[in-house]
């Protein structure tokens, strides 16, 4: 297995508290790093290229600071949408190049170009994948690991499963396996580890979160729903993704009949009544770890937890 160099010093956890959309930001990822996970947040939570760079400046400044403090602190990263037709792309990497972020973590059509762009610098770069056919180009074009992003995830999820997803990329990458889905405590962190992963990927449990920037109503959600509450559809953003069955049906959707949902395609709106709102704004994801999560902690207090039931998991403490 492949931890990057360095990481483990730092580490609390083998685990990254994954970017989320509209819910990362500086607090929380603040509160990771110096809790002993990897806090990362998606360039895109910013409204333009200056908001980012803001961001990365007080991350960079409070994370200096601590060091110098001889505090412990794990690495920060960025996450950087690679779709065709995000206007920013070119000037959040440049950014993110600018800043040395030590990881950056990447989803859709990678190149080899980009992975190049970051090795120059000394960063490493982990890519999103939802099958073995993305991890096999993402391999190619040099990815330093791969987030197996496995059935149950939050937002853009697979359906594979996660021992098999795990075992197949174990017999051929050699680069760090980050297992992303449902995980949310520290005995699932080192189930992980022993099936062959290096480290993995939080979402929904660091949703739920005081320091989480999603409305407060999303947050209870979170907390009330159960699996059976979470609907994979690709009917509403046109790929696959994981839902929370109440938000659908707070904007009048049905669960069971997606296929003929009234969205518009075009511009991902969604009407109920005389309100109007976006799909990847207004339609609230979570993933199937949902059932596991009943309470708001700080992140602080989380990261302290994980730790905690990962190293009792590791001696054999109940």
């Amino acid at each position: 297995m492949a931890m990057p160099d360095g990481w483990s010093e730092t580490l609390a956890a083998p685990a990254i508290a994954a970017p989320m959309f509209l819910a990362s930001n500086a607090a929380l990822t603040l509160a990771c790093c110096e809790g002993g996970v990897i806090g990362t947040c998606p360039a895109l939570n910013f409204r333009d290229n200056a908001g980012f760079e803001q961001y990365l400046l007080e991350v960079e400044a409070r994370l200096a600071a601590l060091r110098r403090d001889g505090k412990r602190c794990a690495p920060h990263g960025v996450n950087l949408s690679l779709r065709k037709g995000n206007p920013r792309l070119n000037e959040d990497l440049r950014s993110t190049i600018a800043h040395q972020t030590p990881l950056v973590i990447t989803s859709l059509g990678l190149s080899r170009e980009i992975v190049e762009r970051v090795h120059a610098y000394g960063g490493l770069l982990f890519h999103d994948v939802v099958n073995l056919k993305f991890a096999e180009k993402a391999a190619t074009a040099g990815a330093d690991g791969l987030i197996a992003v496995a059935a149950g995830a939050g937002g853009h999820g697979g359906a594979l499963n996660p021992f098999a997803f795990v075992a197949e990329l174990r017999g051929w990458f050699g680069g760090t396996i980050v297992l992303a889905g449902g995980i949310t405590n520290g005995r699932q962190i080192a189930a992980a580890r022993l099936m062959g992963a290096d480290m993995v990927s939080i979402g929904t449990r660091f949703l739920a979160t005081a320091e989480s920037g999603v409305p407060d109503a999303y947050k209870s959600m979170v907390c009330a729903s159960r699996a059976q509450d979470i609907i994979y559809s690709p009917h509403l953003t046109g790929v696959h993704a994981n839902f929370l069955r109440p938000s659908l049906a707070e904007w009048g959707l049905d669960a069971n009949n997606l296929a003929t949902a009234a969205i518009d395609c075009a511009t991902r709106t969604v009407r109920q009544g005389d309100r109007s709102g976006k799909v990847w704004r207004d339609v609230w994801s979570a993933g199937q770890g949902v059932g596991a999560i009943q309470d708001l902690p700080t992140a602080a207090d989380l990261c302290a937890r994980l730790a905690r039931e990962y190293a009792e998991a590791q001696t054999g403490a109940r």
